[in-house]
């Protein structure tokens, strides 16, 4: 909302400096964006009449005028093409200085003496308007300063206001909140009912009530729209950055800055029968007053006589059904559309208009009448015309409520930290038009409609807030026990874990929680993921149902970018299921893919493979001290090379996978070199155990090394545990050190090779004890699984 301040200090003039003023504004909610000057920096330019103006003796294009300054005449060259003898102009005298640090001196155009310049509005930076001289009126008093004349001593202050405050989109609004603020006296144009001098009208037929409750309309015979708008309107406007168009048009928009109820003026002749406001047909075409042509859909409100649609509801007119100098018979219209039903429809369209942008925030439900009223009797001051009565339809059942508000002193004071007397918290709620009855710290508070927004005494509260001032408000910090959390020794954190991993080579990634469902359904086939309602791109509909998706996206961003060595991990929520039985899982997931180590000269270029992903899992799995509870399985994953996938268990709980990417989804991606993942549940992998110290021992340890053939199937994991089940209690460490497959043995059998090693705590084992325990051990891995030494 952009506004003059001399406009706004005509309807309530606090005793403020502009600066205290535009400071005050902003402390109250009301953002002032930019505070500029209404001309350019000038001095010196009056008033002035051009008493002649003769053709210049050797340029066709240049005039020698006469011009006077009411008690002085001078010669000046001019090139306007507009200068004629009787024309008022600004008129820059000797010694004038104009905006650019232009100063006027005596000058020779072509050899004739010029004394002065006569001046553009662009020249004075009024406007842009350069066409010629700028005009003014025939009863400009010649000789007085231009910028008394046009009270230049001004500025326009722009308010950036948020969506609710649709109320302060007019200077009746912002000079009631100032009034509220200052406790100073709001003047309010007297509007006085128009007196209708015929009897015609246009029957109103409203078929949306619900999206228009209220609808006026008034027909105005003999208007003369050749007529000017007035100079002191028209500056308004210009103040306001809205662009004089004609009088019709001028005084709708002037009313509308004024009241804050758009209004719209339509050329009564193209009118065929009555108004009707209803919903457009699907398909129906309007060419608007742009000259754009719209394709209408029917959840549109449109306004329309009997044939066709005139308007976009509370958006824009027809060209068709707009006014022009031709027209002499107008129909008004004022009205109240639901927020709701307008809500976006602009956009749709690719408009955006001041209608609409009022319309959208919300125009008082009660304001349409004082509006009709108001514009009808500065069209019958300025272009002349006789008005008719006031037609009205509506649909009180469908008008907003008024709001009954209960406030409580304590619910204030608790929530402003402030006791404010009862006396000025009804003085500030009545500043702003709002109903106080009651006392004694207990109000009932009516909510005036032109305050949509206020719903609830927290409303009334952020009120009192806003007009006490938050800088007054009381600056109390919080207070807490502070007192020292215990940490648990046998939790892996979060952040330990993410050190970790950098610490082995990995960069974190941060990817978005919504996906593309096509990218969805190809590592979750089958799984009806969970759809946002409003997402913000088709390709960001689905909630993730793992970490991967966004993971295995970055790595082909980065190899489609010559970057063929990627480690990325990611720590998020997973979301399993629908809204009724919504599950939100912490996770934590990784993907490598590329040469094992960096290039260098002191290592090979192998690739990485299903055990440095499987490796870097069981670091994360040992960084809780309880690595023993984890086992991997073979496992099967949608998304996974169903031979190279382990399932992490947890004492039979799935705690996560580790992989190769199926190649199937792989050639989908366009990923062309190995990749491998793994994705673990954060509650199984960050609880461990607690550490417990234990003597070392003084005595030697012994240690026996067994190459055992088992079958091909046959799980190395299942014969360890069956080793450390038959081992006994000194067995210290037990290490599988070399897996075999090929020639000189069976191609249905593997060569499994594991180092065991004893250590008693008070002696030293004999070789009875260790060959009993080895034997033991043999005899049940030959029962168990088959397994014999190879020779």
């Amino acid at each position: 909302m952009k506004f003059s301040e001399q406009w706004l200090r005509s309807w309530v003039s606090p005793q403020a400096t502009r600066d205290e003023l535009v400071a005050r504004l902003s402390m109250a909610g009301l953002e002032v964006d930019s505070v500029s000057p209404v001309a350019g920096a000038f001095s010196g330019v009056i008033v002035g009449e051009v008493l002649s103006a003769e053709r210049h003796p050797d340029a066709d294009k240049l005039r020698v005028c006469q011009v006077s300054n009411g008690s002085e005449t001078f010669q000046v060259v001019c090139g306007a093409p507009n200068v004629r003898p009787g024309l008022k102009i600004p008129f820059a005298t000797i010694g004038a200085e104009l905006p650019g640090d232009f100063k006027i001196k005596k000058a020779k155009l072509r050899g004739v003496e010029s004394n002065g310049m006569l001046c553009s509005a662009s020249e004075l930076q009024i406007s842009e308007d350069n066409d010629g001289l700028l005009e003014l009126p025939a009863d400009a008093p010649v000789g007085q300063d231009i910028r008394e004349y046009f009270q230049l001593n001004d500025v326009s202050i722009e308010v950036d206001l948020t969506p609710n405050r649709g109320d302060c989109l007019s200077l009746a609004g912002l000079a009631r909140e100032v009034g509220a603020l200052y406790d100073a006296p709001v003047t309010r144009p007297q509007v006085a009912t128009v007196a209708p001098a015929h009897d015609e009208v246009r029957p109103v037929e409203v078929l949306a009530p619900q999206a228009c409750p209220r609808y006026l309309g008034r027909v105005v015979r003999n208007v003369d729209l050749s007529k000017p708008t007035p100079r002191w309107m028209v500056e308004r406007l210009r103040r306001a950055d809205v662009r004089s168009i004609d009088a019709a048009v001028d005084i709708t928009n002037y009313v509308m800055l004024e009241l804050g109820q758009p209004m719209h003026a339509f050329d009564l002749n193209v009118i065929q029968g009555g108004i009707r406001v209803r919903m457009a047909e699907e398909g129906e075409k309007l060419v608007l007053l742009d000259g754009q042509e719209v394709t209408l859909r029917a959840d549109t409100l449109v306004i329309a006589d009997h044939q066709r649609a005139l308007a976009i509801a509370g958006v824009m007119g027809g060209e068709h059904s707009g006014v022009s100098d031709t027209t002499r018979d107008l129909f008004l219209e004022s009205a109240f559309f639901d927020t709701i039903a307008l809500a976006g429809k602009a956009r749709s369209y690719g408009l955006h208009t001041d209608s609409s942008h009022r319309f959208e925030r919300g125009v008082d439900s009660q304001l349409a009448r004082e509006a009709m009223e108001r514009a009808t009797a500065l069209l019958l001051e300025t272009v002349g015309g006789e008005a008719g009565p006031i037609i009205e339809a509506v649909d009180e059942a469908q008008l907003p409520n008024v709001a009954l508000i209960s406030l409580r002193a304590e619910r204030v004071e608790q929530m402003l930290g402030l006791k404010l007397e009862d006396e000025v918290i009804v003085k500030l709620l009545s500043g702003l038009g709002l109903g106080v009855e009651g006392g004694a710290g207990q109000w009932q508070v009516k909510v005036p409609s032109h305050r949509f927004d206020i719903t609830l005494e927290v409303d009334l509260i952020e009120e009192l807030a806003r007009l006490y001032g938050y800088n007054r408000l009381p600056v109390r910090y919080p207070q807490a026990r502070l007192a020292p959390q215990t940490k648990a020794e046998a939790m892996a954190d979060l952040p330990v874990l993410r050190r970790l991993l950098v610490a082995r080579g990995y960069q974190e990634a941060i990817t978005y929680s919504f996906i593309d469902p096509k990218l969805f359904e190809l590592f979750s086939p089958g799984v009806q993921p969970l759809t946002l309602a409003n997402p913000i791109s088709a390709d960001m509909a689905a909630m993730r149902a793992s970490l991967w998706p966004g993971l295995v996206k970055a790595v082909e961003h980065n190899l489609n970018r010559q970057q063929p060595r990627v480690r990325l991990f990611e720590s998020g929520l997973r979301f399993v299921g629908q809204l009724d039985e919504l599950k939100q899982e912490p996770m934590l997931a990784g993907v490598i893919t590329g040469s094992r180590l960096p290039e260098s000269w002191a290592h090979g270029r192998d690739g990485v493979d299903f055990f440095d992903a499987k490796a870097d899992v069981e670091a994360l799995l040992a960084a809780a001290g309880d690595i023993g509870s984890f086992s991997f399985v073979p496992g099967e994953h949608s998304a996974l090379h169903p031979g190279q996938t382990a399932r992490i268990e947890r004492e039979g709980r799935l705690a996560g996978y580790v992989g190769a990417i199926h190649p199937e989804l792989a050639k989908t991606l366009g990923i062309d070199q190995p990749l491998f993942l793994f994705e673990l549940l954060l509650s199984e992998i960050t609880v461990g155990r607690m550490p417990a110290f234990k003597e070392l021992s003084r005595f030697p340890e012994v240690r026996r090394d067994l190459a055992l053939l088992v079958d091909r199937d046959v799980p190395a994991q299942n014969l360890l545990a069956d080793i450390r089940e038959q081992a006994g209690e000194w067995l210290t460490d037990l290490r599988l050190f070399d897996v075999y497959q090929g020639k000189g043995i069976d191609p249905l059998r593997k060569s499994l090779a594991v180092g065991l090693t004893w250590q008693h705590p008070s002696r030293t084992l004999n070789d009875d004890e260790v060959s009993t325990a080895t034997q033991n051990i043999l005899t049940s891995l030959e029962q168990r699984f088959n397994a014999t030494l190879r020779n």
